[in-house]
């Protein structure tokens, strides 16, 4: 990132304005700046902002996953237990950075639940492990 800072001048000079036109947008709030001594200073951020020139965007490879989990079979306790167990999984150990988003639904007339699960790979994977042992349980139990 280009942390160079600008004057009232360079940013005058680039953009094809007048210098009262630039401390104007200084003042009103619309191009952010710092005062350094009598002068102020604009980085390159502020400027880009000004002109509306995007961020670059991230090369970082990444990789996210949807899942549809339908459980039968599924009564109101069950369907309870489940999602707060999920819920709770998600909450309690998901990368503030990539989050999990899940949903839960239960259909009680036909005793049916989906859990959506969009997030990334390893932390999919996870809360399916946790899906399959918490239904296997609850299978054999009841």
């Amino acid at each position: 990132m280009d942390n160079k800072l600008y004057s009232v001048e360079d940013v005058a000079e680039l953009l094809g304005l007048h210098v009262r036109t630039v401390r104007g947008y200084i003042r009103s709030g619309r191009l952010r700046a710092v005062r350094i001594g009598k002068q102020y200073r604009i980085a390159r951020a502020d400027l880009d902002e000004l002109i509306g020139k995007p961020e670059p965007a991230s090369t970082a490879a990444s990789a996210e996953v949807s899942s549809i989990v339908q459980l039968d079979g599924v009564d109101r306790r069950t369907a309870d237990r489940l999602s707060t167990l999920v819920l709770a999984a998600v909450n309690g150990g998901s990368d503030p950075g990539r989050p999990l988003r899940v949903q839960v639904v239960h259909d009680e007339e036909r005793q049916r639940m989906k859990i959506v699960i969009l997030g990334g790979v390893a932390e999919t994977a996870d809360v399916l492990q946790l899906i399959d042992a918490m239904f296997g349980e609850e299978a054999r139990d009841g």
